[in-house]
């Protein structure tokens, strides 16, 4: 089975756990850039092809910055999001606004800032209409229904609450063009964590046959087709990396078939990928606080799902490499746990390790999205830091950890009314 690796030694670790102390959230920047090119690199047969990275992935300026410098816009879902691809500098056209179930506020923000307006629903466009007016360029998500199947991660498609019927994208884009817009654009997700290359090809001829219909029937001009994210990565050692280059020439002919034989070209081809990006190139380090033995052994690290999520609420698999035993043989097998008040909370159940001491440094792999995305404050545990490895070998911080007095600063103590006994 082949092994995960690091791009730092134990000894490297342990260097930096003098000034970070764990747990932490570690990237790679050298190794993020790498990829991104070579995700740019895929496409470049498309003329305006662009890459939304997926904020909700990694929410951090520091890599926003470093993607948005390899040419990366951003992809957004909230006010939040918003506000920091605003403060990373990124605006206009270089932001898709996708959402769903949208405050009239996250509307007048993305308005604001010229963002591209991805409509979840067919309603939406009278409420955009009302709250922040309609853009000069609109686009709406699509869901294939039943025409697409879909994965364990996102469902089925038509379970899902994303996007317009093709009944709906009809009378939405009729509508708009109504109303006098000229520019359009159309985008579909349905799928997450994907590694077979053949299902996003597929994905694209559908988009694309739905493209030439639009057009005759509305007689309307699209400027660019979003393929959306949901590119997958091998967490297990054994998984194979989807093949890019094969998903790019299999998208090619699909688009040199239906768009350009039917001269319905040039159209960009945009991505909004989060996981691919930086997923692989990010990890939580951790260490081992106690050792527990009765009916199975548990080693309870000092991180907890507080920090890493998707293993309880997916059953996720994640790696976990011990610093400084990786040659040692995995005989024991562990259930590997936090702290929080709850029986989910483990990174790992019956997974075969060597066996493990108090102190031990832990690293679990590919947490860099949505990892500390999706950390919360439950039991009242802090958030931990976000580190940054350059591309030179230095580590800076690119998020302190939360303290107490962040926890409580929302509360008024001062304001609590007494009561009599």
């Amino acid at each position: 089975m082949a092994e995960k690796l690091l791009p730092f030694t134990k000894r490297q670790l342990e260097e930096i756990i003098k000034k970070y102390p764990t747990p932490f959230h570690i990237y790679d920047e050298k190794a993020i850039r790498e990829n991104a090119r070579d995700f740019k690199a895929a496409f470049s047969w498309n003329e305006g092809f662009k890459e939304f990275f997926a904020v909700k992935a990694a929410p951090n300026p520091y890599l926003m910055k470093i993607l948005h410098k390899e040419g990366f816009g951003a992809d957004c879902s909230s006010l939040a999001e918003l506000v920091m691809a605003e403060k990373t500098g990124i605006t206009g056209e270089e932001i898709m606004f996708t959402s769903n179930d949208t405050p009239a506020a996250e509307f007048l923000k993305a308005r604001e800032l010229q963002a591209v307006i991805n409509l979840d629903d067919i309603g939406h466009i009278a409420y955009l209409e009302k709250y922040a007016g309609l853009p000069a360029l609109i686009c709406f998500r699509y869901n294939p229904g039943p025409l697409k199947k879909g994965n364990l991660i996102i469902g089925h498609p038509e379970d899902a609450k994303y996007g317009f019927t093709r009944e709906q994208l009809i009378a939405g884009y009729k509508i708009c063009r109504d109303k006098g817009i000229k520019r359009f654009g159309i985008h579909t997700m349905v799928a997450s964590n994907e590694l077979d290359y053949g299902y996003f090809v597929e994905t694209a001829e559908i988009l694309f046959d739905l493209i030439a219909e639009l057009t005759g029937t509305l007689k309307i001009k699209f400027e660019f087709v979003n393929l959306g994210g949901g590119v997958g990565i091998p967490y297990r050692p054994e998984q194979k990396r989807l093949d890019l280059s094969a998903m790019s020439r299999g998208i090619k002919e699909k688009y040199e078939k239906i768009i350009v034989a039917n001269g319905l070209g040039p159209i960009r081809i945009y991505a909004e990928c989060g996981r691919y990006i930086t997923g692989p190139y990010g990890y939580l380090i951790a260490r081992v606080l106690h050792i527990k033995n009765t009916y199975k052994k548990f080693a309870g690290l000092d991180a907890c799902m507080a920090n890493l999520m998707r293993p309880a609420l997916y059953g996720a698999y994640h790696h976990i490499t011990v610093l400084g035993k990786e040659q040692k043989s995995p005989d024991v097998v562990y259930d590997v746990t936090g702290s929080l008040c709850e029986n989910n909370d483990k990174f790992a159940i019956d997974r075969r390790l060597p066996e493990l001491e108090r102190d031990d440094i832990v690293a679990i792999h590919d947490a860099g999205a949505h990892g500390f995305a999706m950390g919360f404050n439950y039991n009242g545990k802090l958030r931990s830091a976000e580190l940054l490895l350059r591309e030179q070998g230095e580590v800076v911080a690119i998020r302190r950890p939360e303290t107490l007095d962040d926890y409580f600063a929302t509360l008024d103590f001062a304001g609590v009314p007494s009561f009599p006994a």
